[in-house]
């Protein structure tokens, strides 16, 4: 029986808005991943049978299958296919899931999924710009207008009565743990340095390690005059690419690769999509019954930082160790590059795994629309 191994895992720098990347083309962008996923795996790109990639501003710059562009851009052959993954924020790891379940059904031998999203060139909302992609139908259910993710935040932060001391604690708590990842040399063995206009990037642009709840407490709360969350315990805009290899445990001893992880289990679910944001709680619940493991099997928890709200409730529900519990931080310090985000916490958290020899690990994230994925990977190497 077919299985599905990751034996690379590689990310860029993540770049704050208008920052170090923002020169940089979408697609040149996710080619210098590719090229660095193929330098790393020892990859002959020839043997690639498609390349998935998340992307969720799919126009201008990141249209006309930014995959196919990318893969053309990383001088690959021109038999290299590749194509473009819409689930929101979890664009990418439903690319990787796409992908895991290729390799298992023997449509593919060898698959590369990953993403990207350069929200300095492509800003959030630039694929609908005025019109409104909700219809009659949908706005008679829902009601008129965009779900607000912001609102969504807040109504999380009522519900699960988290107060903005909680939130911004968070906050600093992510912070403060990307800084010691990066001392600790944490993140080295994952990123590919990306040259841009303004010289070589290798490192993450938005950790702030002397962020503090008491700067935090200043910032405004710009979606209810009187709520929690503000830019501070938010996710960052980001720019950023990462890519997964995935094939099978026999290829990858034809191939001379050493598998680091399994792709024990994957799912997805839908949530209210105006609260948009708990998709995370039931799909942890969904991949737990699917796979036969409890919280306790787990020894390493990435639920992405969208909002400090949304790890925290799922928190709440699952009770799972606070330092296990996106132990190198999250996109609050490192950014949140929406399309690459999934294989950026996959590729952070495959490493981690191995670093640390833990066997078990899950990967959640929440997405517009009110959707999330979870993906469990288990230790091979």
């Amino acid at each position: 029986m077919r299985d599905a191994v990751v034996v690379q895992a590689v990310r860029s720098p993540i770049g704050k808005r208008a920052g170090v990347l923002s020169g940089v083309h979408p697609a040149d962008l996710s080619a210098r991943v590719l090229q660095g996923l193929a330098a790393r795996a020892a990859l002959d790109p020839a043997l690639v049978d498609d390349v998935i990639w998340g992307c969720v501003g799919q126009v201008g710059e990141q249209t006309f299958d930014i995959a196919r562009t990318a893969v053309l851009s990383a001088g690959w052959p021109e038999a290299v296919p590749g194509t473009t993954v819409d689930r929101q924020c979890g664009s990418s790891q439903q690319a990787v899931s796409f992908a895991a379940a290729g390799v298992v059904a023997g449509h593919y031998d060898v698959v590369v999924a990953g993403g990207v999203e350069s929200m300095s060139r492509v800003p959030m909302g630039s694929s609908y710009g005025t019109q409104i992609p909700l219809g009659e139908l949908y706005t008679n259910r829902y009601g008129p207008g965009m779900p607000n993710q912001g609102l969504g935040a807040e109504r999380i932060a009522r519900e699960w009565s988290l107060s903005r001391h909680d939130l911004d604690a968070y906050a600093v708590r992510s912070h403060q743990r990307a800084d010691r990842a990066v001392a600790a040399g944490a993140f080295d063995a994952q990123l590919v340095a990306i040259e841009t206009p303004g010289g070589r990037v290798n490192a993450d642009e938005g950790i702030r390690p002397n962020s503090s709840i008491e700067i935090l407490a200043r910032l405004q709360t710009p979606f209810l005059e009187d709520g929690v969350v503000s830019a501070g315990n938010a996710s960052q805009i980001s720019d950023g690419s990462a890519a997964v290899l995935i094939t099978t445990s026999e290829i990858a001893r034809a191939n001379g690769w050493r598998p680091l992880v399994r792709v024990h289990t994957a799912v997805v679910v839908g949530s209210d999509p105006n609260l948009m944001l708990t998709g995370p709680i039931p799909a942890t619940a969904k991949v737990l019954a699917k796979s036969g493991l409890s919280i306790a099997d787990i020894g390493a928890f990435e639920v992405n930082e969208a909002f400090a709200s949304v790890p925290l409730a799922w928190q709440a529900e699952f009770h799972a160790p606070e330092e296990a519990l996106n132990p190198l931080g999250g996109a609050i310090a490192l950014g949140h590059p929406l399309g690459g985000s999934g294989a950026r916490i996959a590729t952070t958290l495959i490493h981690h795994m191995v670093d640390r020899g833990i066997r078990y690990g899950l990967q959640t994230m929440c997405e517009g629309g009110g959707q999330a994925n979870a993906t469990i990977f288990e230790l091979l190497a």
